[in-house]
């Protein structure tokens, strides 16, 4: 059952006393083409669209219906997260820096037809993290269908960001939820758990350090988004949840700083994903080395906004893809080495990686399994075509002998540095592609020039047994995407 917190009374600077109803309203997200909660020109990842091989487990847990998809928007130095549920509900925590007055988020939204904002969140009251709230409230209550309720730790500030967003409140008359541990938040088909701050704040009622944060659960899949919990908190998470904190994505800890995502909760959470949200060129040098060297160390995939742009993360309740703006390194302690992608920049994600709830590991090992793959059983990019008997002479007529690779999701998918490769070891890497969804690229084993639906592999001689191999198709990481044998 549903815990609805109780009302939040707050004094604000201008002495202002805020009450709160209880009720919230459905979302509405406006699809684009093929893809719900898609703008034709941004081009948004807001489903998984994953098929299952046969034989394969297509258990996404008990109740799952649909897609969650958690939006990482690029908003330089601040936190800004958009949550769209399997039923067009939203949920958004934070709104970014004051200096953009919610700029970068309001576009956002807007390029997606979102117009309600059915629960926001604020984790807590540091302008980088609330800098926006008052601007989307006028926005989407004056030219949308509204807010919610928001929901707050109840830590005030004695700040002007502050004070104008509790007067947006309370001039829209949106409720206003004080939230602490043991709370839920609605969201229709996903379980949003509060697991912080504590009734009694921490570290004398430091910001910081009562951050609300929430861990989203969707099927076997989940999402833990830490606010900017920091040495005293994140202790008070790992004492308080124990290994219940585990995570297929983290959201890293106060921008990437060294205070926070210490090891003590890289061990309860074991993510097989990180992301970091945080300006490329941080004045705060975000994100630190110290936490860039513990994932490394631990063989995380990383995402920074700073380098990946908007980082979309779509779950189908087993799998969670990663879509991002640029292709980028997702090494650690490489992430400095990319360019930088600057806020509000548009342009459509590209699905980069997938990662299967239960990869991560205490220690830094695996990331799938025992051999660090992402399982073959869920996939959208497959093998659909081997035609190994080129017609005549095999050795004479190599550009005969090919095989057809097909992106059957709804989102691009970028096959730069992918491989293929038969039982022998034989081995052809993709040039730079990007495969639209529903298309399909043929890779020919003989000479040729590259175009848009035939690549050349340029072999000497057939790849490809006649009398029978398997074809395999190989992540540039090395884990396995589909495994084909004929």
């Amino acid at each position: 059952m549903r815990h609805w917190p109780p009302p939040l009374f707050v004094l604000a600077v201008v002495g202002l006393l805020v009450l709160a109803g209880c009720t919230t309203g459905t979302g509405s997200v406006t699809d684009g083409p093929g893809v719900p909660g898609t703008d034709a020109t941004v081009g948004e990842t807001t489903t998984a669209g994953v098929t299952a091989d046969a034989g394969g487990s297509t258990d996404s847990g008990p109740g799952v219906n649909g897609t969650l998809a958690v939006h990482f928007i690029n908003v330089g130095q601040g936190d800004s997260t958009l949550v769209v549920g399997p039923t067009g509900e939203t949920l958004l925590v934070d709104t970014g820096d004051f200096r953009d007055d919610g700029e970068h988020v309001i576009d956002y939204l807007d390029a997606r037809g979102i117009d309600r904002i059915d629960a926001l969140v604020s984790t807590h009251a540091d302008a980088d993290h609330i800098g926006g709230h008052a601007a989307v409230i006028d926005h989407l209550e004056t030219d949308g269908d509204g807010v919610g309720a928001v929901y707050d730790p109840g830590v005030a500030a004695s700040t002007e960001t502050y004070g104008r967003y509790l007067d947006a409140v309370e001039s829209h008359d949106v409720p206003l939820y004080r939230t602490q541990t043991g709370d839920e938040i609605p969201l229709e088909g996903v379980d949003v758990d509060v697991l912080a701050p504590p009734a009694t704040p921490l570290a004398d009622g430091e910001r910081n350090e009562n951050s609300v944060v929430l861990r989203l659960s969707f099927g076997r899949t989940s999402v833990l988004l830490t606010g900017d919990a920091g040495p005293v908190e994140e202790p008070y998470l790992v004492r308080t949840h124990g290994q219940t904190l585990d995570a297929t994505l983290l959201k890293a800890g106060h921008h990437g700083s060294s205070s926070s995502t210490s090891a003590a909760l890289l061990d309860a959470t074991t993510p097989a994903v990180v992301v970091v949200s945080s300006a490329y060129d941080s004045r705060y040098g975000h994100p630190h080395e110290e936490v860039l060297d513990r994932l490394g160390d631990r063989e995380v995939p990383t995402y920074w906004t700073g380098t990946h742009g908007t980082v979309v993360a779509t779950s189908d309740g087993r799998v969670i893809e990663v879509a991002t703006q640029a292709a980028a390194t997702t090494r650690p302690r490489d992430l400095r080495t990319e360019a930088p992608v600057e806020p509000g920049t548009g342009g459509p994600v590209v699905v980069r990686d997938a990662y299967r709830a239960g990869e991560g590991d205490a220690d830094g090992g695996d990331r799938a399994g025992s051999d660090g793959t992402v399982r073959t059983e869920r996939t959208r990019v497959e093998i659909s075509e081997i035609h190994a008997d080129a017609a005549g002479d095999d050795r004479e007529n190599l550009a005969d002998e090919y095989v057809v690779v097909t992106n059957r999701g709804d989102a691009p998918v970028d096959l730069s540095g992918w491989v293929l490769t038969d039982e022998s070891g034989v081995r052809y890497t993709f040039p730079d592609v990007v495969l639209d969804p529903g298309a399909s690229v043929t890779v020919r084993t003989g000479q040729g020039i590259d175009t848009d639906t035939d690549l050349y592999w340029g072999a000497g001689r057939p790849v490809w047994n006649n009398d029978g191999d398997t074809v395999t198709l190989l992540r540039p990481d090395g884990g396995t995407v589909t495994e084909v044998p004929y």
